[in-house]
């Protein structure tokens, strides 16, 4: 194998030729279509959505009124970004995004590997879309039959929780469920989210031992927005055009109603847990800006990608990013950060305030939201396919261009399909984070590619350009103030994370691991250690741990005097360390990138979206690394079998 072959690149002038040509023949060409507005259009329904109906509670919880800061930083890394976007955008006006980038600056296997984890972003995007969009349609359609119920006397029924929920949501709360009621929590204690799985799954048709639950709303939106992107660029731009200017009239509404409710004591303290806590919602809010980077699929249907498309991205984070601050503000203003633990965070202040008007109204703009998002989600994968596709890398099916339609037929079929089945099984929680790290990953290579090509001078350059300040001495000078903070004002969780210290477990995750009588012994023995606190008429283990782990003094003491072994009370040795090595690997580059920033004078502006991308990486579980990697090699394994014998530069050679 001549491995130089696997490296080779496409050039600038050439991606130009072809496109031109396209368009000439008209064959395999996209209708253009778009403007700056459009494309600012399309990033503000791919970013406002599940971000701020949902993950915005969670951040708020943690890190209080000063989650402004975290949105400011994550706006900031994401930015870095586009600026690395619309230079290679400006410089290849082509679909295809950071593939067709990494295939100019690195070569064919690289551009494989992006292009094939931009196919994973985007499908698990939509699937994670397509999940959040069913249970905010759920809930709606279950408030309006109760309340028709209730008004006229009806007996209409509310959508059975099986088709719901998909498969795993349900399979994995029926056993927490199970587990804490054992341990003597009852039922109508339990979160509303374990009820429903537990109630899911017992009462769902049975076939064997085969539970059939599946998520059937998050089906059919999927089939609905795939039609409507099959139809065309021109229907699917004026749906996302309405749909945002909906979506934009509601949040200004509720900043504009939620600011005469807000109570500035609300903001006391501003950062109740610090820096830790404002950073403990990286990834969440991260997920809040997943999709401005679709904008750049469209490229070849603007009318003029060289001048629209960093303009739409720039104006798409900075609209929503001040209305993410402005919305943090109001929601932290209005109720205490402490309640804000909730998953749909707009809809449950308006409520605690008896403001039942504009929960309806926040009802109906949610679900418009998310179908917003998915539409720009589902519009971006099959150009991807599409773009593969033309360099030979996919079968050439996939580069199917509808002579009507003007949209890749096929590619956006088989991407309907390919999202569709896994939304009724898998997981909300584990396809947000595959989103997460897929992108960040596309962000990391594209702001490396800006930097790659930098010094170039055979490269066709467009009519934007990152502005250039030299690295050389200014990640250095970062880099020592940061290892002067973890080591002087952050010790103790800094030499906690060299020395691997072992980590004591939450009281959820002890009383889960438990069997029936573990549970009985554990309860027994608090009894007799603290008979003041352990009540014999409530036997709930897991809410009387968690009130010693209000004090952790006290939690750490209680937990070491359990008569349980030490790993159910204890996360240490490599299970512990495991979890670190993203973190790990994050350090090493960044030695790695310090003193290539050195050595080369580094544009700073990309190279610190590379930073900021592989920091939030490594804020990423492992499990998310390695599920990644996994699918990194079945894309390995696609390319050496079939792709790098069929790519157009090997047959040119």
């Amino acid at each position: 194998m001549n491995f130089s072959n696997l490296f080779r690149k496409k050039t600038v002038q050439d991606i130009l030729k072809q496109v031109a040509k396209n368009e000439a023949d008209g064959h395999n060409s996209l209708g253009k279509h778009l403007k700056t507005r459009d494309l600012a259009a399309f990033g503000i329904a791919a970013i406002i959505g599940a971000g701020i109906f949902s993950t915005i509670g969670k951040a708020s919880f943690d890190g209080g009124p000063a989650v402004i800061f975290l949105f400011l930083f994550t706006a900031i890394a994401c930015g870095f970004a586009a600026f690395a976007y619309a230079e290679f955008a400006s410089m290849v006006p082509v679909s295809g995004s950071a593939y067709t980038y990494s295939y100019v600056a690195f070569g064919e296997l690289i551009a494989w590997i992006i292009g094939w984890a931009l196919i994973m972003e985007y499908a698990i995007g939509n699937i994670t879309v397509a999940i959040s969009w069913s249970d905010y349609f759920s809930s709606l359609m279950d408030n309006i039959i109760l309340n028709l119920n209730h008004k006229y006397d009806w007996h209409l029924q509310v959508l059975a929780d099986w088709v719901q929920m998909d498969y795993l949501t349900a399979s994995n709360g029926f056993k927490d469920a199970t587990a804490l009621m054992q341990s003597g929590k009852s039922f109508e204690n339990l979160s509303s989210g374990l009820q429903a799985a537990y109630t899911a799954w017992t009462t769902s048709p049975v076939i064997g031992n085969f539970h059939i639950v599946a998520d059937l709303p998050a089906l059919g939106i999927i089939v609905f927005i795939t039609a409507l992107v099959y139809r065309g660029m021109k229907e699917s731009r004026n749906a996302s055009n309405a749909m945002v200017l909906v979506k934009l009239c509601i949040i200004l509404l509720v900043i504009a109603v939620g600011v005469f409710y807000v109570d500035v004591d609300n903001w006391k303290p501003f950062a109740p847990n610090g820096v830790g806590g404002i950073l403990k919602g990286v990834s969440a809010v991260f997920f809040a800006y997943i999709g401005f980077d679709a904008i750049s699929t469209t490229a070849e249907e603007c009318e003029n990608p060289q001048r629209d498309l960093p303009r739409g991205m720039m104006w798409a984070i900075i609209i929503c990013t001040v209305l993410y601050i402005a919305i943090a503000l109001v929601l932290t203003g209005m109720v205490h950060y402490s309640d804000l633990n909730v998953g749909d965070p707009l809809l449950f202040v308006f409520e605690k305030l008896d403001l039942k008007v504009m929960s309806a109204i926040i009802g109906v703009s949610a679900v418009i939201a998310m179908a917003s998002v998915l539409l720009v989600f589902q519009m971006g994968q099959p150009r991807i396919w599409m773009s593969m596709s033309r360099d030979g890398l996919l079968p050439k099916k996939f580069s199917t261009v509808h002579p009507k339609f003007k949209t890749p037929s096929y590619a956006t079929v088989v991407t309907g399909f390919v999202v569709a089945i896994p939304a009724l099984f898998l997981n909300l929680t584990m396809v947000t984070d595959l989103c997460s790290i897929g992108t960040l990953f596309a962000f990391v290579l594209v702001c490396a590619g800006v930097l790659v090509l930098q010094n170039k001078t055979d490269i066709p350059r467009g009519k934007f350009k990152t502005p250039y300040v030299n690295s050389k001495f200014i990640i250095p000078v970062l880099l020592l103030a940061g290892l002067f903070y973890a080591f002087n004002y952050n010790t103790k969780s800094t030499m906690d994370f060299l020395t691997n210290e072992k980590k004591i477990n939450t009281p959820e995750d002890i009383v889960t691991s438990l069997d029936k009588g573990q549970s009985e012994l554990v309860y027994a023995y608090l009894t007799i250690f603290d008979k003041n606190n352990v009540s014999d008429s409530e036997p709930d283990l897991e809410a009387i741990l968690s009130k010693y782990n209000e004090n952790e003094a006290q939690y750490e003491a209680v937990i070491k005097a359990l008569p349980l072994s030490e790993s159910q009370k204890y996360e240490t040795g490599f299970s512990l360390f495991k979890h670190k090595i993203p973190m790990w690997i994050f350090l090493i580059v960044l030695l790695g990138l310090t003193v290539w920033a050195y050595r080369q004078n580094l544009s700073l502006i990309p190279l610190l979206g590379l930073i900021s991308c592989l920091y939030m990486m490594a804020e990423l579980s492992v499990w998310n690394w390695i599920y990644f990697t996994i699918w990194l090699l079945i894309g390995l394994v696609i390319y050496f079998g079939y792709s790098r014998k069929n790519s157009k530069l090997n047959v040119t050679q």
